[in-house]
């Protein structure tokens, strides 16, 4: 009778086990799918609020606090004056003038005049005619089709008594062949680069103006032209390395090979301003590290740019001092859907007042700026570098999650994220290259690609020196149609008075 107690035993206790296995997988199995089901809602937030909700990435924050006060210091943010109405308030419109025409003093005018048929002057109960006592005046602004005209050029020859033929030399031109004067080519490059136009659509605005000229032709000037003028890039490069003071980005393009390939474009702008003017564009093929590391292989100054590996592999080597992007670092907190909301929020808070901050120091000369960051910027530094270790190492985080990933990629920064401190013309973005970078995504939604590889090529250099114009508040075709009438005369050695700023101090 107790072998039987004792199987029944033993039968009990290895349900046991079998159920409290079952338990431990059901729990990891439930445990697994609670986090997989937390991944995919914040996948589905994010995406939600990329299709329907806001885009920027501004964060309301206290600006009177006293950590971000300073002499000096003015906000920037215009203030919205309420006007106090029976049971409500309303927002006064901010009338800041920037919605009103403004014209031109060249601008031709053309004058029309509007009179009464020649019965009606005669003053119909007296007989006599009427007295004028005065005008009505009334301006509109009109607009005329582009004009084209043919530039016919007539060179008288003269018969040399000892033989020969005397003429008076042509013009110079930057291509003495080509059949399309210096005017019509700047206009078309700015077309094409300023205003986004493909080459086909440009064919087809002209031919409305009885102009026929295929989009094959304007193709092979556009790529010649973007090789006669390389040595302009070149130069612009060559000064934008030498100020110390570099921001770096880099986009895809793509351009045709025999099929559709991937190509990037990377823009280097430099100075130490606020808004450094130049902006210079490199095509690549692709986007392997050797291609930015060939481009600075030389340099040795501050850059700022996001954390592409090629970027960080430069910092490695201690070859430059590398300034990584703190709004890069807010965009990573900011597309957190899920997890710690508060201390995500409050490590935006905290960027936000940095960012506070640079805005106000910037209006002040450098030592002082150098004094503010030193004071006010690098405690705030650290206290976020302090605490998201801290969250790192000994917060529950999802693995896979958001807060995750942003909480490492602030982490691997950390060695760099101060260098802006020390450096008085450093900037706490890359925003300079992010807005070179806009005009060119804002292109290939419109040409969509380069024809070639040459052409990508081409094409950097003259987007180099029409978005420079751009940024220097020039017209681009007036620029263009300058420098092709004096690009084959003028001396290399001063190449420099040719660039945008130089041209621009020398026409003033």
């Amino acid at each position: 009778m107790k072998t039987p107690i004792k199987s029944s035993c033993s039968s009990t206790e290895n349900k046991l086990s079998l159920l409290t296995k079952e338990n431990s997988s059901l729990q990891t199995e439930n445990s697994f799918l609670h986090n997989e089901n937390n991944q995919l809602k914040e996948q589905l937030n994010w995406f939600t609020n990329q299709l329907f909700g806001k885009k920027s990435e501004r964060i309301i924050s206290d600006t009177n606090s006293e950590q971000l006060t300073f002499e000096g210091f003015e906000n920037q943010q215009q203030k919205v004056e309420e006007e106090t109405i029976a049971a409500h308030k309303r927002c006064k419109p901010n009338r800041t003038g920037s919605d009103k025409i403004t014209l031109s003093p060249d601008l031709p005018v053309e004058t029309t005049i509007l009179d009464i048929p020649e019965k009606q002057k005669i003053c119909c109960e007296t007989g006599k005619p009427l007295v004028k006592v005065g005008e009505e005046v009334s301006f509109k602004l009109a607009h005329k089709p582009g004009s084209y005209y043919i530039k016919e050029i007539i060179r008288p020859k003269y018969a040399l008594s000892e033989g020969g033929i005397l003429t008076a030399d042509l013009p110079n031109s930057i291509r003495p062949k080509c059949r399309a004067e210096a005017s019509f080519l700047a206009e078309v490059l700015t077309k094409k680069f300023a205003d986004h136009l493909p080459l086909y659509r440009i064919s087809e605005i002209i031919k409305r103006e009885g102009v026929g000229i295929s989009r094959k032709l304007l193709s092979q000037w556009v790529v010649k032209l973007g090789v006669i003028l390389k040595p302009l890039k070149d130069e612009m490069l060559k000064r934008i390395l030498e100020n110390g003071n570099i921001f770096v980005d880099e986009t895809p393009v793509k351009f045709l090979e025999k099929e559709s390939k991937l190509g990037y474009l990377w823009t280097i702008c430099g100075g130490r301003s606020s808004d450094p003017p130049y902006r210079v564009y490199d095509f690549r093929e692709n986007r392997k590290h050797n291609n930015i590391l060939d481009l600075l292989k030389d340099y040795h100054g501050v850059m700022h740019s996001d954390a592409y590996g090629a970027y960080s592999k430069l910092a490695e080597n201690k070859s430059i001092t590398w300034c990584p992007c703190w709004a890069h670092v807010r965009r990573k907190f900011f597309e957190v859907e899920s997890g710690d909301l508060l201390f995500r929020d409050w490590v935006l808070e905290e960027i936000q007042k940095l960012f506070k901050l640079e805005e106000g120091s910037w209006l002040l000369p450098e030592e002082e700026r150098v004094k503010i960051r030193e004071e006010k910027e690098e405690p705030i530094i650290n206290e976020l570098t302090r605490k998201i270790q801290d969250k790192l190492i000994n917060g529950r985080v999802l693995p896979k999650s958001k807060l995750k990933k942003a909480l490492g990629y602030y982490s691997s920064l950390i060695p760099y994220l101060k260098n802006y401190l020390k450096q008085p013309f450093a900037r706490l973005d890359n925003n300079v290259a992010e807005r070179a970078i806009r005009p060119i995504a804002l292109g290939r939604k419109n040409w969509l690609f380069f024809g070639s590889s040459n052409g990508g090529k081409s094409g950097a250099v003259i987007l180099s020196l029409v978005q420079t114009c751009r940024g220097l508040g020039i017209n681009p075709r007036e620029y263009l149609e300058d420098i092709l009438r004096r690009f084959m005369e003028h001396n290399f050695k001063k190449i420099h008075e040719l660039l945008p700023d130089q041209w621009l101090l020398n026409k003033k």
